[in-house]
């Protein structure tokens, strides 16, 4: 199956990178989302992206010619040639399930759908569609544009070839991808990382360090290139939350269970960047001014 054009439903922080790799890599692009608003902000931030990689040699190509491969729309029907879905949305299983729902109506039959879910298990997601063997798993890493790393997971249901069309063109964006043959909430590498996170918050919570020095640790001795508050504030507070909700539905272990802490931030609204302040403040511009108080 050649693979030549790309929807990507949702343009936030993921969806907009997603769309960015697959632009660079030559395919054209359709990203969705409800409004002209949430495209234009994602667009921007897009040209900003691309502008500064080719700057840099690190992309081939002219950002405007890169650019051009990407149209915007509000409406799902613009999925209806598309020979490939990203879906990048909310993490939230019901609303996932009735994109896929809707998708699975628009698309042709040939067309495979991947869901960027951090935790939801791909089988409950493919449940809401008729083609469940052409459902999976892509999960990219943020910021998309630099991580190299795809978790590509095969659901119950997922057929092989389904598997390797997604990993294939996980491959052609340069991505590196990491197979997952068990679909499991967390998949792997949250399931990893979740549980380092959440001591982290607990240490700052008994007033054992700081954000500021985790972060710095993190980046020191272990050669991370965000520590995990900055990392949160940078994806949003409530993504991980959610994500580590759903892994610890159904495993039931503690050791995924969100801090009171970062319960507290989601609630009052502290969702990093996007919000102005999360485990630091930010001005206007998404500048890191300091530690929240």
């Amino acid at each position: 199956m050649e693979i030549k054009k790309i929807f990507v439903a949702g343009a936030g922080l993921m969806g907009g990178g997603i769309a960015q790799v697959c632009a660079q890599a030559g395919y054209d692009v359709t990203m969705r989302d409800l409004t002209e608003e949430i495209l234009e902000k994602s667009l921007k931030a897009i040209h900003w992206s691309v502008g500064k990689l080719v700057e840099k040699g690190r992309v081939k190509g002219a950002t405007d010619e890169i650019m051009g491969r990407i149209k915007t729309s509000t409406d799902l029907s613009g999925a209806a040639d598309a020979d490939f879905v990203f879906e990048a949305i909310i993490e939230n299983l019901e609303a996932k399930r009735e994109i896929f729902k809707e998708l699975d109506r628009i698309c042709q039959q040939p067309t495979i759908l991947a869901t960027n879910s951090s935790a939801i298990p791909v089988t409950e997601i493919a449940e809401a569609t008729q083609r469940v063997p052409k459902v999976t798993g892509t999960h990219f890493f943020s910021p998309v544009p630099m991580m190299k790393a795809v978790e590509i997971v095969k659901g119950l249901g997922t057929a092989e070839q389904t598997i390797e069309i997604a990993d294939k063109l996980c491959r052609s964006l340069g991505k590196e991808t990491i197979r997952v043959n068990r679909d499991v909430a967390g998949i792997v590498l949250n399931r990893i990382n979740f549980p380092s996170t959440i001591e982290a918050i607990k240490l700052v919570e008994a007033g054992v360090t700081t954000v500021e020095d985790i972060d710095r640790g993190m980046r020191l001795g272990f050669g991370r290139p965000m520590g995990p508050f900055e990392t949160a504030d940078m994806t949003g507070l409530e993504v991980g939350f959610n994500a580590m909700m759903v892994v610890y539905r159904e495993t039931r272990d503690e050791k995924f269970h969100p801090p009171m802490l970062l319960q507290r931030k989601v609630k009052l609204g502290h969702l990093g960047r996007k919000t102005g302040i999360g485990w630091y403040k930010y001005d206007e511009n998404g500048k890191k001014l300091g530690p929240a108080d």
